[in-house]
């Protein structure tokens, strides 16, 4: 972290009585070495947590209608939702499980900032989340859900366009659970600050669909957990 110290300089100035100058201070800025500490966090669901990935189905048809161009609309069948199909692609998996991105933690500390009067442009440069693993389909970064397997749930839902709609997404019942491993700058935050700080995140941010902090509603209440305990290293590792 930058630490400002001062230096004294003297400048030799002739004076019109012939006097010198006086002492001038200047100030030097002295970087110092990254301070990056880590640590692991289990966190235990105290509410259901939602899934809703951009299924690999709809990304082939946008980009089907995009190369089509201005006739993409001509003569166009609509084909029977899979419901199934559609629950199986909302979920990010890893090759033996399945994951939440990691992003959605990092996201849901930086906005935590906001409750402590934290300046949330350095907190995007001091907290990141060390994945476990990548997803299978698009590499997406994904932190391992060691507790808990996905259900399907149909919702009654209003698109951008306003047109109702029924969506089926995975639900994983309260009681999922997860290790959070979290790196982060030690000349910013301390141990505690990133526990509490996580802390915050279950019970006022959230994860997921319908957080409490999502960007276009006041969500439904999922993706809400409580910190159970740290995790040392072995500890961790036994769960992967």
């Amino acid at each position: 972290m930058a630490k400002r110290t001062t230096k004294v300089v003297r400048v030799q100035a002739e004076l019109t009585n012939g006097a010198t100058a006086g002492e001038v201070v200047a100030p030097i800025l002295t970087i110092s070495e990254p301070n990056m500490h880590e640590v692991a966090i289990r966190i235990c669901g105290e509410t259901e947590y939602c899934q809703n990935r951009f299924s690999i189905k709809a990304r082939e048809i946008m980009r089907q209608r995009q190369a089509e161009g201005s006739t993409a609309k001509k003569g166009r069948k609509r084909d029977p939702k899979n419901f199934e199909a559609c629950f199986e692609e909302a979920q990010y998996r890893l090759p033996d499980g399945w994951g939440i991105p990691a992003g959605a933690f990092r996201n849901a500390l930086v906005s935590a900032c906001r409750l402590c009067g934290f300046a949330m442009t350095v907190s995007k440069l001091a907290v990141y989340i060390i994945a476990d693993g990548k997803d299978t389909l698009d590499g997406t970064p994904l932190v391992r859900i060691t507790k808990g397997k996905p259900v399907c749930r149909e919702h009654p839902v209003r698109n951008e366009s306003g047109v109702a709609d029924i969506r089926a997404r995975p639900f994983w019942e309260e009681g999922w659970e997860a290790v959070v491993r979290i790196r982060y700058d030690a000349d910013v935050f301390t141990d505690t600050d990133v526990i509490n700080l996580l802390m915050r995140v279950g019970c006022q941010v959230g994860i997921g669909e319908g957080r409490p902090d999502s960007k276009k509603s006041t969500g439904m209440g999922w993706g809400l957990f409580r910190v159970v305990e740290t995790v040392e290293p072995e500890e961790e590792s036994n769960d992967q």
